[in-house]
C-alpha cells in the first residue's frame, strides 16, 4: 500500500512536470516518467491477463512516445518549408496524442487493458493518465484533423458499448464517448479542464460504487440484495454518466453546446450521447427489476457517503447554471 501511495505522488508529479514545462523535450520527458511510474502501480496481480494488459499499455505508449520523440526531432534539426514543417508537426503530434489518450481509432488498446483491471485502477487510467496529454493537445488543436476525430471517437464509444455485459467495457466505450466531447470542448481554452473535472467526479462515483459490491458485469447487479438507497444512488450515478438532465454529467455538456459554434457536429454528438444512453438504462433496469424483492427499507452503513452523491449530483447543477 505504501508504493501504490509513492506511485501515486510521482504520477502527480510527472504530470506537474508537462503542465509547467515551456519545450517539447521536459512534455516528452514528464509523460515517459508517468508511464514508467504507472506500470508498477498495475502490476500488483500476478495473473496472465494482468501481464498482457501491462504490455500493451507499454507498447502502445512507447510508439507513441516514439512518434512524438520523432516529430520533435524534425522540428529541431530538419530544414524544410515553415509552413509544411508546422503542418507535419502538429499532425505527428496530435496522431501520438491520441493513441496515447485511447481516442478514435485508436481506442482498442485501452478497452483490452481495462479488462483487467481494478476499478481503481481503471479508475486512474481513464482520468489522471489522461491530463499531461490533454494539456498538450490543447495547445497544437488542428481544427481540420480533430473534428474527424471527434465524430469518430464519440460513435465509436456510442455504439462499441451496446452489446457488452461487462461494466468495464461499458465504462471504457463510455470514457471514449466523454473524450470526443472533451475533444470539442478545447475550442475554449478553460472549458475542457471544466469537463474533465466534472466526468473526473462522476467516474469516481461511478467506480466508488462498482468496487463496493465488486461489479463487473450486469448479471451481478442481481445477486446483490442492495437496500432501496443504493439502488437509487446507482441508477442516478449512470443517468448522470450519460448526460441526462438535471444531473450533473448534463453540466459539462450543456456548457459545450453552448460554447460551440458547429451545429451540424453537435447534433451529432448529441444523438450519439442518446445511444450512450441505452446502455447506462440496460444497467438501471437490471437493478431496477429487485425492487419487487425488498418489502422494506433497509439501512445502509454507507447511507452518508450515498446521500452525499445524491446532493452533488441534484444541487450542483443547479448552482453551477445559475452561477455560469
Amino acid at each position: 500500500m505504501n508504493f501504490n501511495k509513492m506511485f501515486l505522488v510521482l504520477m502527480i508529479m510527472s504530470t506537474a512536470i508537462v503542465i509547467n514545462s515551456t519545450n517539447w523535450v521536459s512534455m516528452w520527458m514528464g509523460m515517459e516518467m508517468n508511464l514508467m511510474f504507472f506500470i508498477p502501480f498495475i502490476s500488483k496481480s500476478k495473473n496472465k491477463n494482468s501481464s498482457q494488459a501491462m504490455m500493451i499499455y507499454f507498447m502502445v505508449q512507447s510508439i507513441s512516445s516514439m512518434i512524438m520523440l520523432f516529430s520533435i526531432l524534425i522540428d529541431s534539426f530538419i530544414v524544410i518549408s515553415p509552413v509544411m514543417m508546422e503542418e507535419t508537426l502538429k499532425s505527428m503530434l496530435t496522431m501520438s496524442l491520441l493513441m496515447k489518450l485511447g481516442a478514435a481509432p485508436f481506442h482498442n488498446w485501452m478497452i483490452e487493458t481495462l479488462m483487467s483491471m481494478k476499478w481503481l485502477e481503471a479508475f486512474i487510467l481513464l482520468t489522471w493518465q489522461k491530463v499531461a496529454p490533454l494539456f498538450v493537445l490543447s495547445n497544437i488543436m488542428q481544427s481540420k484533423v480533430i473534428m474527424l476525430v471527434i465524430m469518430m471517437t464519440t460513435a465509436i464509444g456510442a455504439i462499441g458499448g451496446i452489446n457488452y455485459s461487462s461494466m468495464m467495457k461499458i465504462m471504457g466505450y463510455s470514457s471514449i464517448n466523454h473524450m470526443g466531447w472533451m475533444l470539442m470542448s478545447m475550442n475554449s481554452s478553460m472549458l475542457w479542464y471544466k469537463y474533465f473535472i466534472l466526468y473526473s467526479m462522476n467516474l469516481m462515483m461511478a467506480c466508488l460504487f462498482f468496487n463496493k459490491f465488486n461489479m463487473y458485469y450486469i448479471n451481478q447487479i442481481f445477486n446483490n440484495s442492495n437496500s432501496i438507497l443504493e439502488k437509487i444512488n446507482f441508477s442516478i450515478i449512470m443517468l448522470s454518466m450519460s448526460g441526462l438532465p438535471p444531473f450533473l454529467g448534463f453540466v459539462p455538456k450543456l456548457m459545450v453546446i453552448n460554447n460551440s459554434m458547429n451545429m451540424f457536429l453537435m447534433m451529432f454528438m448529441i444523438m450519439m450521447s442518446l445511444l450512450t444512453l441505452f446502455y447506462y438504462t440496460r444497467m438501471i433496469s437490471s437493478i431496477l427489476m429487485m425492487y419487487s424483492m425488498s418489502n422494506k427499507f433497509m439501512k445502509s452503513k454507507s447511507s452518508n457517503m450515498i446521500m452525499y452523491n445524491l446532493m452533488l449530483n441534484m444541487m450542483m447543477p443547479l448552482m453551477m447554471i445559475m452561477f455560469n
